[in-house]
């Protein structure tokens, strides 16, 4: 891992401490091995302007890719990304990540036109999906022939946590410590330190109460 890196002995050099190295999380451990970080040898970079911080994790087959007029991907310091995790950015959108936050498997971040910004020590769970755009609805056109539009960018702030199969679609701030239940579709801002569930997501309680709750009992 010392020679480690984005280049072709850096890509090679990783390639060899994966060999006797587990699967899925070993990444995570080699990562902390040098500030170059580890990126899997089956992740692809079709991206001219991805922007690292030190000892990112980049699990195997995640895809960084840029389209028309993409804007940069760039990682904070100690970012994990993991296995199958698609990265996109094009028509001016961009996507940027805060030190410490996870993405765990089959992630889909599509920053077209409008821009997707995660904050620090943010946990997003498998299977969650971010479209700060969305297709117009013109009924003279095929659908995948109408022009991209956004409403606004997506922003997570610093330690929200995404359950399972969550979607978030444009113009949505989703507070600093906010929990989103699994499988919720969020279509509006959730404020901070507050718990939201369902399709369209709903506050149903603040973590706030749940801490006061606790120290009711305990007394």
């Amino acid at each position: 891992m010392r020679f480690a890196g984005l280049d072709t002995l850096g890509r090679v050099a990783t390639r060899l401490a994966t060999w006797y190295a587990p699967p899925h999380k070993a990444g995570y451990a080699l990562a902390k091995m040098n500030p170059k970080g580890f990126i899997a040898p089956s992740a692809v970079i079709y991206h001219s302007d991805l922007r690292l911080g030190k000892n990112v994790h980049v699990s195997d087959r995640v895809i960084f890719y840029q389209a028309k007029d993409g804007g940069p991907i760039e990682l904070g310091d100690n970012v994990s990304i993991y296995r199958d995790t698609i990265m996109e950015t094009g028509y001016g959108g961009s996507l940027s990540i805060g030190r410490h936050t996870g993405i765990h498997p089959r992630c889909q971040l599509n920053a077209y036109v409008g821009s997707i910004r995660i904050g620090r020590g943010v946990d997003i769970a498998p299977n969650c999906a971010f479209y700060p755009y969305d297709h117009g609805l013109a009924p003279d056109r095929p659908i995948r022939e109408q022009p991209l539009k956004s409403k606004g960018d997506i922003i997570i702030e610093d330690h929200a946590w995404l359950g399972v199969g969550v979607i978030i679609l444009s113009s949505v701030r989703i507070g600093k410590g906010s929990v989103i239940g699994a499988g919720s579709v969020v279509t509006s801002d959730i404020p901070d330190g507050a718990i939201a569930v369902g399709s369209p997501a709903r506050v149903v309680k603040m973590r706030s109460d749940i801490v006061s709750n606790t120290k009711i009992k305990n007394n």
